[in-house]
């Protein structure tokens, strides 16, 4: 059977599948369960078009791959043909273990455990399915790889993970600050002393690289109503949990039902191997299915939560720069509790609550992009750009949202 096949992608043309060893795990279930996950979760509720899946984008950073190693192997870097197939291993796996709106579930299901923990155990499971193929790219998924510039073309300040989802997210959500000159980034690659550098030409390409994901963080990812429908289903969720664990019958799909009635966190979840089978099962379906059945639930504040999803009556999402005043917090959540006739605390929290968010577009102290100037020395972006706010990017800006009822 011949597995170099051609894949046709709305952001970069013609995808081309490099080896077969990469079709058989393109062709997995694991990898395949991402077709039915969405990689920007809620944001639908605000951009119709972002409806890609985290298929699409592994696909995708797979083939920005393919574009760097040939860059860096035509300016004379030594990249053998076993480094090439691990590295696209490598960046095609990186998202392999996102569940279903992936930080939703983070905070209610599979409690406090990281995403790339999962991608990692996902990953040792294939290398024993496919005899050990995968341990040079498990190393340099880990960063452990001897090679430092292939980890950083995987996890890093200016890697194609984010290359990709920078790019496809704009083109899906039709938000053009978000567009990136990624093929002229790439072209700036090069390598010295084993750290992947940019050559000074491509600085402004940097520059609008790390303007556009801040832009796209406030736009996009931090959306006020993008927020009001994460964290909606984060309540959903918790609710479903909490009813589940005291007895109370809800409908859900077998692999959802397990992480319900399970307490799964960090120390359990890799212990037992039953866990990751019922991981690798869960996509963004289960969820939307079980929400929808549970908006005729006995539990009033289940019911209502899923209502509210259903039919895109979110909470009405306040974002400042200062704390909520708690005496308006607390007026809040008397008048919920009059409106909705709840006197428990715990159950007026569910409608109302505060919280806080970050965004940081560049951190210096982790992986930070180095430019090759002309006279051969390296500069951090941050010093060699001639843009006065860049170094600002580097600091994390933090904000305060306040979520409440709309007819409160």
């Amino acid at each position: 059977m011949n597995k170099k096949k051609i894949i046709n992608d709305p952001v970069y043309g013609f995808i081309t599948i490099p080896s077969a060893l990469v079709y058989d795990l393109i062709s997995h279930p694991y990898f395949q369960r991402l077709r039915y996950i969405k990689q920007l979760g809620m944001t639908h509720l605000v951009y119709p078009g972002a409806l890609h899946t985290r298929f699409h984008h592994a696909l995708g950073a797979m083939h920005l791959m393919s574009l760097a190693l040939e860059v860096l192997r035509a300016k004379g870097n030594q990249i053998s043909a076993e480094e090439e197939e691990a590295a696209t291993i490598a960046i095609l796996l990186h998202d392999i273990g996102h569940g279903p709106f992936s930080h939703a579930l983070e905070h209610s299901l599979v409690n406090g455990i990281k995403h790339e923990d999962i991608s990692s155990l996902m990953m040792d499971k294939l290398n024993e399915e496919f005899n050990g193929q995968l341990t040079t790219a498990i190393s340099i998924f880990k960063g452990q790889y001897h090679r430092n510039f292939f980890c950083q073309l995987i996890s890093g300040q200016l890697d194609l993970d984010r290359m990709d989802y920078l790019n496809r997210d704009s083109f899906f959500t039709g938000v053009s600050e978000g567009v990136i000159s990624f093929d002229r980034i790439i072209k700036m690659f090069n390598i010295v002393d084993d750290q992947l550098v940019i050559e000074e030409k491509g600085i402004y390409s940097i520059e609008k690289f790390l303007i556009a994901r801040r832009l796209m963080y406030w736009q996009v990812y931090l959306h006020k109503t993008v927020i009001a429908g994460e964290q909606l289903l984060v309540k959903i969720l918790a609710r479903a949990k909490s009813l589940t664990v005291s007895g109370f019958s809800l409908f859900a799909t077998p692999a959802l039902q397990h992480f319900l009635k399970k307490d799964v966190n960090e120390q359990t979840f890799f212990k037992d191997e039953y866990h990751l089978l019922q991981f690798s099962k869960l996509d963004d379906q289960d969820i939307y299915a079980s929400v929808k059945v549970w908006e005729n639930s006995e539990d009033v504040i289940l019911s209502k939560l899923c209502k509210m999803l259903n039919s895109r009556s979110l909470y009405k999402v306040e974002i400042s720069n200062a704390e909520p005043e708690a005496d308006r917090v607390n007026r809040l959540k008397v008048q919920t509790g009059l409106a909705l006739n709840l006197q428990n605390d715990e159950d007026i929290a569910y409608f109302i609550f505060t919280d806080s968010i970050r965004n940081r577009a560049y951190n210096a102290g982790n992986s930070n992009i180095n430019i090759l100037m002309k006279n051969g020395s390296l500069v951090d972006i941050a010093s060699a750009s001639d843009l006065s706010n860049l170094s600002s990017l580097d600091k994390t800006v933090k904000k305060y949202i306040l979520c409440y009822l709309r007819d409160i």
